[in-house]
């Protein structure tokens, strides 16, 4: 069994929370299922640029409110890519 191919592993799309730095995506690999992913939360530097990516962690009330808005958008999108059929 051969290991992870990251040419095989892509980003269908993503979303990211500007106040909180947390991303949510929905994610393929290979041909399998498509999938929501929570996180990477990538925090912005005092100069402005993007600090190094780290897990979410915890969510605040801010990013479960964040999560909570987006979510029939992130379903819609979901449900539109799975197969039925499986």
């Amino acid at each position: 069994m051969a290991g992870y191919d990251p040419e095989k592993d892509k980003i269908i799309k993503q979303w990211k929370n500007e106040e909180t730095g947390l991303h949510i995506s929905i994610n393929q690999y290979g041909e399998g299922e498509p999938k929501l992913q929570i996180g990477p939360r990538i925090l912005m530097k005092k100069d402005g640029t993007e600090g190094r990516p780290a897990k979410a962690g915890r969510l605040s009330i801010e990013d479960v409110m964040w999560l909570y808005d987006l979510i029939d958008e992130v379903k819609d999108n979901l449900t539109g890519l799975v197969d039925p059929n499986k």
